[in-house]
């Protein structure tokens, strides 16, 4: 039997930098280096699609559908999610991680460790 260790979020102090040097502001949030425009909006197209896709999953499930065919919606669902987070992971790594990098050993270390622990989360 295997036990699952849970992992702390990737989360910083207000005021503290990420491993891309983007400050964290108290009501901001952190903020990417730089996000390719047609790629936010490809993305911000695809969530709304989804948002419509879990609607109507919850709907089907008010309604009493069938099971099989909820957990068919559900698998679209989350198939859009990846391919959301594939095209946020290409941006990080583009634009955040390749700043970063470049920026000197300390950056670039805490980058290293960003970047696995992303990779870890979202191939489960």
């Amino acid at each position: 039997m295997t036990t699952k260790t849970k992992r702390r979020p990737l989360t910083l102090a207000p005021g503290a930098s990420c491993g891309c040097g983007v400050q964290e502001s108290e009501h901001d949030g952190r903020k990417a280096v730089a996000v390719d425009p047609d790629a936010k909006d490809r993305n911000v197209k695809r969530l709304r699609r989804i948002e419509g896709q879990v609607r109507g999953i919850q709907k089907m499930v008010d309604e009493d559908r069938y099971c099989a065919d909820i957990m068919t919606q559900i698998s679209a669902v989350q198939e859009a999610l990846r391919s959301v987070g594939r095209e946020l992971m290409r941006n990080h790594l583009k634009h955040c991680a390749t700043t970063a990098i470049r920026s000197g050993e300390g950056e670039a270390e805490a980058m290293y460790d960003e970047l696995v622990e992303l990779m870890y989360k979202h191939n489960r």
